[in-house]
């Protein structure tokens, strides 16, 4: 599975990119909110997600690795493959499906081409807890330098516990000792408090 492709950017469309990397070029499916942050620029780094059917291989590609979170989710669902996620995310912004998502907004997301009302429906009540649970910075980038409480809450947060209360608990703990503690060490307890 492949995470990102970094590499030259030979050619630029609404629908797709071709990425140059290592002397291979890459036919990359993209959004058009990706397109809209991919610029002029001659080098690009896309997230990627490939999808394998037993008569095509195809790589998607994400502008951050928030966009593709999104898109991970939206393809979890009966109904909604690939290229509907990547309509979906083509037709509004990321923030806006996730805010339609969490507020329980049905006409929000019904307004997408392809998506019908039980569509609609079947999107928000199967993803509006997961997405409530991640919290509302989850498409946001993720800091390059993390402390050792930020790594703590990303495990909880991956093993299921809401982001709120493992945050509220990691601050409480990191008061008590003068923020010198591991991330096992906050990660502990965290687990024994929760």
């Amino acid at each position: 599975m492949y995470d990102y492709i970094s590499g030259k950017l030979i050619f630029k469309s609404a629908s797709h990119v071709v990425i140059d990397a290592g002397g291979i070029g890459y036919h990359i499916n993209i959004s058009l909110n990706t397109y809209s942050k991919l610029g002029a620029h001659e080098s690009c780094k896309l997230y990627v997600w490939q999808h394998v059917k037993e008569d095509a291989l195809t790589l998607y590609g994400f502008a951050d690795d928030g966009e593709r979170r999104l898109f991970m989710h939206l393809i979890s669902i009966s109904g909604i493959g690939p290229n509907t996620a990547r309509m979906m995310l083509s037709s509004i912004t990321p923030a806006e499906i996730q805010a339609a998502i969490v507020n329980g907004n049905v006409a929000v997301i019904q307004r997408i081409k392809g998506i019908g009302p039980k569509s609609a429906q079947r999107v928000i009540l199967e993803l509006q807890d997961k997405l409530r649970k991640e919290g509302p910075d989850t498409l946001t980038v993720v800091p390059v330098d993390k402390t050792a409480k930020d790594e703590a809450l990303t495990a909880l947060v991956m093993l299921g516990f809401a982001k709120n209360a493992a945050e509220k608990v990691l601050d409480q703990q990191m008061s008590n000792n003068g923020g010198e503690l591991t991330v096992e060490q906050l990660i502990k307890f965290a687990l024994k408090t929760l």
